[in-house]
This record gives structure tokens, C-alpha cells and sequence, in this order.
């Protein structure tokens, strides 16, 4: 990874970028049903379109391997967007790097990058959900060791130089070359959940940062930011960016947005408590995401970027992305998000910055 290029590739808190996220969360049709998972990656090929249409820096995709989710191989996904764009940066959000193989991984990205011309990237992860590991035949006991032996040889595959490694995971490797190699570097991100020794781990390796906030106020994460930025300077690292992931949803007025949006939060956050134990997703919930220091970016245009540009400010960001697609919310109104978050959100929030 090419360090120089960062801060005109990814941002910096000077100038920082702003992109999407989405999991390919199936909508509602016009019929209320769920669309089929077909249609739902279509839907999102042509929710990149627009979002490179309306001059945003980044697209990125999750990888899940479950129902309400229809993206399950993100390189092929962005590979389509790819075909169809010409400037937005496409990467994931995130790629499962414990339940993978970092070497295909690598050589899936480096393809991606050729294709779109330098425009990829990765964020590496161990994901909010376990489905793949019995999927793909492993054990939660290895939850960590996965991830942590994985990070660091994709890490050493980032040099594009001949690979020795060794650890429990698989046999070692020694003076492996692996292709193809890309122009200037693949960017490789690190997804973490606001775990301190995650935090840490991605300084070690050099590797920016990106900070999942889908709960509580972003300001909880500055001692995480701090923290990553000490552990910068203890591994005689130079100063890497930071980019936070939330949800939320644009409309017109701050009363459409969060009429739009609720139905679709609670039942989604429902769905999934129910998996993991949680009660019921409530409207209290909701409200308190949705105040100035919450998580939910949802409202108006004007509402979304004062909250960004306070985010941005509160943690140093150089990028900010919005997960814009919320469980069943329908295509058209998440078009219509991508739209006004392009048109209007960002260009205000560049205007408050410069403030």
C-alpha cells in the first residue's frame, strides 16, 4: 500500500471522503414482499451507478451468509459496479477475513483493482455475524486465532513481495509469490467494533482504521481513535486514516426520513435480537439513535450534515460512509437517500467543515 497516496485516495481530516455502505439488505417490493435475492444485488449494482452519478468517493459492500442479506461475494458484486463506473473507489464492508483464505482474498482485490482501473479496496474483518464459520467447516473456538494469524499474512501480502509465514492456521509458506500484483498498492482497511485490542492490532500492522458505530453516541469512540493513534506512534507507524461506518436515511423533511426509516430499523433490530437474545427494537431506541450525538444519521439534508460534520470533527475522520440501505426500506427511497446524501449532504457538510 502506497502510504503517499492516502490522503488523496481515502481522505484526510483536512479533506476528508464520504461513501455508502450496504449489506444488499432485501427490500420491499411494490407489492410489500421481499424482493428476491436476485433482484436485490441488481438493485444495489444500480444504487452504485447513482452514487457515482452524484459525485461520492466510495461504495462498499458486506459479505453475509444469511436470508435478509443477498451479498455473499462482494469482489463479484463490485466487479459489476466496476463495468458500470468510472471514478468511485469500490471496496467492502466488510470482508469476513477469518472464514477466507487471505491469499484468494488478496488475488480477488488485486483483480478487482486491475478491472476498475485502482479504484479497489478491502476492509478486513471478523463480521458482526458467525454464520460462515460453520458454513465453511469452522470452529467459533478458533474465532481469534483465525482472525489474527490471517491479518498478519495479509499483511505481509500487501508488501507484493515474496511471502515466508508461518502459523497454526495452515501449512507455512516460504518466498511464495502471489499474483497478480496491482499498479500502485491495494488499500486494505481494518473493520473494527470498538474492541481495544482490535484497535491495536491495526496500528501493529499499519493499516487504517474504520470504526463500526451502529449503537450508543460516536463519541464513545474517541478514546478508541486515541488509543489508535498512541499504538500509531508506538509501532513507529506514520499517521493512517480513520473512517466510521453508521446507518441512517435522507429525505426531504426530518419527519419523512424517520417515518420512512423505523418501520424497517426496528423490524430489522428485532429479527436479530430475537437471534441473540435482545428485546424488542423500540421507538425510544430509535429516538435516542436519531439525536444530534447518535448513531442513526437520519433526517433531513441539512439534519445529516451538521451531524456528520460534527462527527467528523469529534473523532478525526477522513472518510465517513453511510450504511443508507436499512433492512426492508424499498429501493426507491433508498435512492432517493443516495441522491440527496450526494446533491445536498455532502456538499454541506464540506461547506461546514470549511466553516
Amino acid at each position: 500500500m502506497n502510504i503517499d497516496a492516502l490522503d488523496t485516495r481515502l481522505g484526510s481530516p483536512a479533506s476528508p471522503t464520504f461513501g455508502l455502505d450496504t449489506f444488499g439488505d432485501v427490500a420491499d417490493g411494490p407489492d410489500g414482499e421481499p424482493v428476491p435475492q436476485a433482484e436485490a444485488i441488481r438493485q444495489v449494482v444500480a444504487e452504485a451507478v447513482l452514487a457515482d452519478q452524484v459525485g461520492l468517493d466510495f461504495f462498499g459492500v458486506g459479505e453475509h451468509h444469511r436470508p435478509d442479506f443477498s451479498i455473499s461475494a462482494p469482489d463479484v458484486v463490485l466487479a459489476a459496479i466496476a463495468g458500470q463506473t468510472s471514478r468511485i473507489r469500490l471496496g467492502t464492508s466488510v470482508t469476513v477475513l477469518s472464514s477466507d483464505d487471505p491469499i484468494r482474498v488478496f488475488q480477488r482485490f488485486a483483480t478487482l483493482d486491475a478491472v476498475s482501473n485502482g479504484r479497489a479496496e478491502v476492509t478486513l474483518g471478523r463480521g458482526s455475524f458467525t454464520e460462515s464459520f460453520p458454513l465453511f467447516g469452522l470452529s467459533l473456538e478458533d474465532y481469534e486465532v483465525l482472525f489474527s494469524e490471517k491479518l498478519e499474512l495479509f499483511a505481509q501480502l500487501l508488501r507484493e513481495e515474496p511471502v515466508s509465514w508461518e502459523g497454526t492456521i495452515r501449512p507455512p509458506l516460504e518466498g511464495a509469490s502471489v499474483y497478480p500484483h496491482t499498479a500502485d498498492g491495494l488499500v486494505a482497511w481494518v473493520g473494527v467494533g470498538g474492541t481495544p485490542e482490535s484497535v491495536v492490532r491495526a496500528a501493529s500492522f499499519g493499516l487504517p482504521l474504520v470504526l463500526a458505530v451502529i449503537g450508543g453516541s460516536p463519541a464513545q469512540f474517541v478514546q478508541l481513535v486515541d488509543l489508535y493513534h498512541r499504538a500509531l506512534a508506538h509501532y513507529e507507524q506514520p499517521t493512517l486514516p480513520i473512517s466510521m461506518h453508521s446507518p441512517g436515511h435522507v429525505a426531504a423533511t426530518d419527519e419523512l426520513a424517520r417515518e420512512q426509516m423505523y418501520p424497517h430499523q426496528a423490524a430489522a433490530f428485532t429479527k436479530i435480537g430475537r437471534e441473540r437474545g435482545w428485546g424488542p427494537y423500540s421507538p425510544d431506541q430509535f429516538e435516542a439513535g436519531a439525536s444530534p450525538q447518535g448513531a442513526l444519521f437520519v433526517g433531513s439534508p441539512e439534519t445529516v450534515a451538521q451531524k456528520i460534520a460534527w462527527a467528523v470533527r469529534t473523532l478525526g475522520l477522513s472518510r465517513f460512509q453511510l450504511k443508507y440501505a436499512v433492512g426492508t426500506l424499498p429501493h426507491a427511497e433508498r435512492l432517493e437517500s443516495i441522491r440527496l446524501y450526494g446533491t445536498e449532504v455532502v456538499p454541506r457538510v464540506r461547506e461546514l467543515l470549511g466553516e
